[in-house]
């Protein structure tokens, strides 16, 4: 493995973790772009699926009390999201991924652009079992088919005037279980070859502590700027997703 090899990985594993650590989603975002000069697009992917496992993880340690108190509505999002990964996986080869990764993407260009220019964020407190039922499939179905299982809660979830912790707790084991179920796929695919092993030697202690840092972050921000910090990086995943499919 070349030194610039190295350092390519590096700066994935520092950015990717950094940013899940501060908001519980977005590692593939930040991390892929470094991950694919440096691999081959299939152990790139398989290593951001795992990297974004590990550093959820840690996420979820320290929202562990908001989870327990949130389980009901966890499982609104989590129980159709476990039914869309599969069909998602299982649509890959009738649909083009590409069109619809940027249909993703203009939905969070115009909603980032839409709330992230506003004085005040928006307020919506009704309670909504079924539409985020709807939300937690669609997340998953969009995983498994284009990769992007958390754009779409994020999206959902930067619209609730909730506490930072109540959304992570949602968030968090959402993406964590999602990419848990692509990490098995990926696995039984070959993806874990010799190269990717290698790999994640490097990536897993360097995410470890990135992760440490976006936690240590989130724990000193307050519940507006996460709000705002979640509309922003719904404005990036849209134009990263965008530049990843045009160019």
């Amino acid at each position: 493995m070349t030194d610039q090899t190295i350092i390519w990985l590096v700066l994935g594993a520092i950015s990717g973790s950094f940013i899940n650590g501060l908001t519980g989603t977005g590692t593939a975002l930040f991390a892929l772009g470094f991950y694919l000069v440096a691999l081959p697009p299939l152990q790139a992917v398989a290593i951001v699926a795992l990297m974004s496992v590990l550093a959820g993880l840690q996420g979820l340690w320290v929202v562990r009390a908001a989870i327990r108190s949130n389980l009901p509505r966890l499982a609104r999002f989590l129980l159709p999201a476990l039914i869309g990964v599969p069909l998602g996986v299982g649509l890959l080869a009738s649909i083009d991924a590409g069109t619809l990764r940027l249909a993703i993407a203009t939905l969070l260009i115009v909603h980032g652009v839409y709330f992230g220019f506003r004085t005040t964020l928006p307020r919506f407190r009704a309670r909504t079992p079924i539409i985020d039922g709807v939300i937690g499939f669609i997340g998953g179905l969009f995983g498994g088919a284009a990769s992007v299982s958390g754009a779409i809660p994020s999206l959902w979830l930067s619209l609730r005037p909730w506490p930072k912790a109540k959304v992570r707790a949602v968030l968090q084991p959402f993406n964590v279980v999602v990419l848990a179920m692509t990490v098995g796929l990926l696995f039984f695919q070959g993806a874990y070859n010799e190269r990717a092993i290698h790999a994640l030697l490097i990536t897993i202690p360097i995410g470890f502590v990135s992760a440490q840092a976006g936690i240590f972050v989130f724990r000193r921000i307050g519940d507006t700027t996460f709000r705002r910090l979640l509309i922003g990086l719904s404005l990036l995943m849209g134009i990263g997703i965008a530049l990843q499919e045009l160019f």
